[in-house]
């Protein structure tokens, strides 16, 4: 059973930084290509940022420059390290496998970024 739990969300201003963690369990972690991805309120859910097991990373145009995938495939850890975060980065952040997730949904953590 795939178990995706995301953590390090919080509130924080304009221009500041979240770590984003996720901890896999039920898939075989180091060999998928694992991503982030974002839900704003009122809108659908999008990709963020991905990451293949070999370590080759791609961000969606929003992200890019900011935002820094990486994963610890001992740990079956997947992290996003978002800096100079904007108010539109508002969103409930999942990991997930890409291009088709693996299973349910985590239950996501929840990003606020304050003007």
């Amino acid at each position: 059973q795939v178990q995706l739990v995301e953590s390090g969300g919080g509130l924080v201003q304009a221009g500041g930084s979240l770590r984003l963690s996720c901890a896999a369990s039920g898939i075989t972690f180091s060999i998928n290509t694992m991503a982030w991805y974002r839900q704003a309120p009122g809108k659908q859910r999008e990709w963020v940022a991905r990451l293949t097991g070999s370590g080759s990373p791609n961000y969606a145009d929003s992200a890019k420059g900011r935002f820094t995938i990486s994963r610890d495939n001992a740990k079956n850890t997947l992290f996003l390290q978002m800096n100079g975060l904007k108010t539109e980065d508002t969103a409930v952040y999942y990991c997930n496998t890409f291009p088709r997730p693996a299973g349910a949904w985590g239950q996501g953590t929840q990003v606020t970024v304050s003007s």
